[in-house]
């Protein structure tokens, strides 16, 4: 009987012990025991995302967030700034549009971060910009943003910032208030180690002087709605409940090992990884990468989407390929969330094994050993 692993940017593994919390009986939402329950997980979720601003949680994909943080917030023909350096920044300029609101778009090449200064030059030289869109980690390339300089900069204006940490918030530090993150996403499918289907968004003051002067161009993500729901800890709509007891347990596991230690978790395993690629004498795409996934440069001429589908059919190892002008030149792999050492371990021996069948020359074991070095202390 094979045994699967999976590794992929999302959906990542879930706990066990998250798991058997979703298989208690199912309870109704309208109760005081759903209400405590609720309160109880936003209270651990402003743990996480380092924030007291107010945190609502969506039945839907992250996305759900996303569509959320425009609609309530631009009108059409209003101004946003939307970096675009990846499958997911393009998705902030696609809601934009959506909504009739005007996107100005800031291209950074793929693997690369936005430059704050960029930004900064647009906010001077064009008061009028609303609101302004970004992403903590580009998952379709594994990059890394400054969102603290990015914030300092936003702060100091009207428009306020909304950031899609939805695949690095629980893995990489991100800190909502001190960084002035008016509206920050996250999904439960990544770091959080839960399935996915939970949407979280955060909104500040700031954000919500802006809503507040508005209507919204939304009914199911209508946050002012929300908002009076959550005068009693209710939600608007009927709640994910069984998700939600899951993610309960999820985030008292996350608190309970501290976040800054979680983070330092997620770095430790990232080293390894990214020392596994360096003495395969492969590359990695991003500059400077995060801690959550690591997306690598495959040899040329290599069929990347064969790779990947060899790995998993073969070997039962879930990884990513890579996406639009990337498909089949990268694979990326995830190490976040509910991943460990021997994780880290079984992909890079998985993909040795697929870079050998595949002709790639290297010294087989070559990155497993030099991954277990930096798990085992030593360098």
């Amino acid at each position: 009987m094979r045994k699967d692993y999976l590794l992929a940017p999302g959906p990542t593994q879930v706990p066990p012990e998250v798991l058997l919390e979703m298989a208690r009986p199912v309870f109704h939402h309208r109760t005081a025991e759903y209400r405590k329950l609720h309160e109880e997980v936003l209270e651990g979720l402003k743990k996480i995302f380092r924030t007291q601003d107010d945190v609502f949680i969506s039945t839907s994909s992250g996305t759900g967030a996303m569509e959320a943080a425009v609609a309530n917030v631009l009108g059409p023909g209003e101004k946003a700034l939307v970096v675009r350096g990846g499958k997911f920044g393009e998705r902030w300029g696609e809601l934009c549009e959506a909504f009739g609101a005007k996107p100005i778009m800031i291209d950074v090449e793929w693997g690369k971060p936005a430059d704050p200064e960029v930004i900064r030059k647009h906010l001077k030289d064009d008061p009028d910009i609303a609101a302004v869109y970004t992403t903590l980690t580009e998952t379709s390339t594994g990059v890394v943003t400054d969102m603290e300089s990015i914030g300092a900069i936003v702060r100091e204006t009207n428009a306020i910032l909304a950031c899609d940490g939805i695949s690095s918030v629980g893995a990489i530090p991100m800190e909502t208030d001190k960084w002035g993150v008016d509206m920050l996403v996250v999904g439960s499918q990544k770091a959080l180690m839960m399935p996915p289907g939970l949407a979280f968004l955060t909104v500040s003051p700031k954000a919500w002087k802006r809503i507040d002067a508005r209507k919204p161009a939304a009914y199911y993500f209508d946050l002012k709605h929300a908002r009076k729901s959550m005068e009693t800890f209710d939600n608007p709509w009927t709640p994910a409940v069984t998700l939600i007891v899951g993610l309960k347990k999820a985030i008292d596991m996350i608190n309970d090992r501290g976040i800054e230690q979680v983070w330092e978790d997620h770095k430790r395993l990232a080293r390894a990884t990214r020392a596994a690629v360096k003495a395969l004498g492969l590359g990695l795409l991003a500059d400077p990468p995060a801690d959550c996934v690591t997306a690598i440069r495959l040899p040329e001429g290599m069929d990347g989407a064969a790779l990947v589908k060899k790995l998993r059919v073969e070997r039962g190892i879930t990884i990513a390929g890579g996406q639009a002008h990337l498909k089949g030149k990268i694979c990326r792999i995830s190490h976040m969330g509910y991943a460990g050492d021997y994780d880290v371990i079984i992909v890079v021996s998985g993909l040795e094994m697929m870079l050998a069948e595949l002709g790639y020359k290297f010294e087989l074991g070559a990155g497993v050993r030099a991954a277990e070095e930096v798990l085992a202390g030593k360098s």
